[in-house]
């Protein structure tokens, strides 16, 4: 069975966006950002919150589309209602038995792609099988955190360590 991947940027101080879903301190560009890019290639399905799709939007995604040209989407929401999806797109009901279906048919590791809360509640539940944290040298004190509001308690494995200019890491853990 494939895995779900949380592949993330985060800050020392593990927030995923500041205030106003800031990501202007983040770096953006550099041999750590092109690894991240080149390792989505590999990911045929990603798995994401209504808030993280949503997000897309003010960088020119128009809703109903894909985020990512080569990905089945699962987008998950009580709320988010979209006409025109395109074939590659689906809105689902937050469901442990539909992640679990969509991780059986899976043909490669699933991208979960966020946000937070939705990651929390994936963590509440164990479905998340490997973290790949994209530690940015920078505290932001405030914003949208790695796991939302979640209180789990875990360990995890420390399996490999990359740095890149600028002092960002690529951080692996497996459960």
């Amino acid at each position: 069975m494939q895995k779900i991947v949380y592949y993330i940027a985060s800050s020392l101080d593990g927030f995923i966006a500041g205030k106003n879903d800031d990501i202007s301190r983040f770096i953006l560009q550099g041999e750590g950002v092109e690894k991240y890019q080149a390792d989505l290639s590999n990911f045929k399905t990603v798995i994401m919150g209504r808030r993280t799709y949503e997000f897309g939007f003010q960088y020119g995604l128009v809703p109903g589309q894909p985020a990512y040209m080569n990905m089945e989407h699962y987008i998950f929401s009580d709320t988010l209602e979209i006409e025109n999806l395109a074939d590659s797109v689906h809105i689902e009901k937050k469901s442990i038995d539909r992640i679990k279906r969509i991780k059986a048919n899976a043909k490669t590791d699933i991208y979960l792609c966020g946000g937070g809360t939705f990651a929390g509640w994936l963590l509440d539940n164990d479905l998340i099988d490997q973290l790949k944290i994209k530690l940015n040298p920078i505290i932001l004190g405030e914003g949208i955190r790695l796991f939302g509001h979640s209180k789990s308690i875990s360990a995890w494995n420390l399996t490999k360590i990359e740095s890149f200019d600028k002092g960002l890491q690529i951080l692996t853990y497996d459960r």
